[in-house]
């Protein structure tokens, strides 16, 4: 068990009153983390700690932020097998998937130092005589980061990278359910020299969030919100920045779909829809939650598909010894078990690897889904799957898009040119084809659309997510003026 403190000013603190809660281990129930329950006055502090050490950062050269995000992609990448632990105590997180979590922040961290110097502006013709006319991004001032607990190095490195390189300050509000995973991102950066206070770290107990965050969101020093979770917080989030008049950017639910075509390869849209479906479980924005098929592949997609899903067990992540781990409670098999029942009562055809137990569930494939059951349209967010069943190429478009949702997609073809033109109407900010709806880099605009959230993380899109562009001008020549 680790005891994780608030982390302020550069100072490692315990909350107000001494306060704290715990975390367990989801498959074995014993503590896998104690930390900190910060109060509202913490996250002022926290606040206005990031704010008195942002302007000394983003004072600094981008040649010098950039060495920072450098070393603390190093050190965060030395920390690997502290993150394994880390995830299988606090989420149930496989090894592969925890090894994966590390290998892409620290990418993350080094695409944010490429950025240091792509914090340009321009200069913009002036129909003045004598006027040099700037645009010119400059820092924001602190950003929140709130992080969720499914891909935890992933999304809460992302939540810090891009607004550090751009020279802004951050407080991080940690997952309640993976406090120490989030801790040692901190604990990286610090490491690498990141100058003190400039990141506050906050950990809180659950019942207290809707307070912190919007103590958080209200605090003057408070300019970017950054929220990755859930539609119905993300709304709240969102609404509660609207009154301050401040910009959040945020990435919510999904419904993935991943269409195979007639003309499709079907092993590799096999290959591609298992690992999108089941990789961690499910529990991925961008997992593939719903296989539309076209009448010619559909039962020879079925066949190959089913048959590799079967295989697809679940066991206790700290053996190692099964393709998938936990879930992360019991809430999440409940869930997805309420779904699966809906839909077989309505006439779905249900193939199972398996009953759960406890948190551990095996793939979960329903066949012959229609409209009126719940897992249609319903984030499920566990190792389950929905098959639906297109009358044409033209009906499976339709049923992509006939959702609230719009993060992530793909489409298997074998005529790419008719791929492009199919993508390119799918309502997601992301489509790939003849790949699986689960696939990240640092470099590349991450977000979506509709209830998925909207604002762009990765790369330079990232950049003006976390500044403001401001129009500047300076005379060369004496004025002449109408009065």
């Amino acid at each position: 068990m680790t005891s994780i403190m608030l982390r302020i000013a550069g100072e490692s603190r315990n909350a107000e009153g001494g306060r704290t809660y715990r975390r367990l281990n989801p498959v074995t129930g014993v503590l896998a983390s104690e930390a900190a329950a910060a109060s509202v006055a913490d996250a002022i502090a926290a606040a206005d700690a990031s704010a008195a050490a942002f302007p000394a950062w983003a004072a600094m050269g981008p040649n010098a932020r950039r060495a920072v995000l450098l070393k603390a992609a190093d050190a965060l990448a030395t920390r690997g097998d502290l993150f394994v632990a880390a995830m299988a105590a606090e989420i149930g997180a496989t090894v592969p998937w925890a090894r994966f979590n590390v290998m892409l922040a620290a990418s993350m961290l080094r695409e944010a130092a490429a950025l240091t110097t792509q914090v340009a502006g321009e200069v913009i013709p002036s129909d003045k005589p004598g006027c040099l006319a700037m645009a010119l991004r400059e820092p924001a001032g602190v950003v929140l980061g709130i992080a969720p607990w499914n891909a935890p190095v992933i999304l809460g490195v992302r939540a810090l990278a891009t607004p550090l390189a751009c020279g802004n300050g951050v407080v991080f509000k940690a997952s309640e359910i993976c406090p120490h995973t989030h801790a040692l991102i901190v604990e990286a950066l610090e490491e690498a020299g990141l100058p003190k206070g400039l990141v506050s770290l906050i950990t809180n107990a659950p019942e207290d969030a809707a307070d912190i965050v919007g103590a958080l969101i209200d605090h003057a020093a408070v300019r970017r919100i950054n929220f990755t979770g859930s539609t119905r917080v993300g709304r709240l989030i969102a609404e509660r920045a609207a009154r301050q008049l401040k910009p959040v950017l945020l990435e919510l639910g999904g419904k993935a779909p991943l269409v195979v075509l007639k003309d499709a390869d079907v092993d590799e849209a096999v290959k591609a829809a298992i690992f999108g479906a089941f990789f961690n479980q499910g529990q991925i924005c961008m997992s593939t939650e719903r296989i539309i098929l076209t009448p010619e592949i559909a039962e020879t997609f079925l066949e190959k598909f089913t048959a590799r899903a079967a295989a697809l067990k679940a066991g206790d992540p700290a053996k190692g010894d099964t393709p998938l781990g936990a879930v992360v409670d019991r809430h999440t098999v409940e869930k997805v078990e309420a779904l699966i029942a809906d839909a077989r009562a309505k006439g779905a055809v249900v193939t199972s690897a398996g009953a759960a137990e406890g948190v551990l569930m095996p793939a979960q494939v329903v066949d012959k889904v229609t409209s009126d059951m719940r897992i249609y349209a319903e984030e499920s967010f566990g190792p389950v799957v929905a098959i639906l069943r297109a009358a044409d190429e033209e009906d499976a478009i339709r049923l992509a898009n006939d959702s609230e949702y719009g993060l992530s997609a793909s489409i298997f073809t074998r005529d790419t040119a008719r791929g492009l033109t199919l993508a390119r109407r799918i309502q997601s900010g992301i489509c790939h084809i003849n790949g699986p709806t689960v696939h990240d880099e640092a470099q590349m605009p991450f977000g979506g659309s509709k209830a998925s959230g909207y604002g762009r993380f990765g790369g330079r899109a990232g950049i003006a997510e976390f500044t403001e562009l401001r129009w500047i001008t300076m005379e060369t020549q004496p004025g002449h003026y109408p009065l």
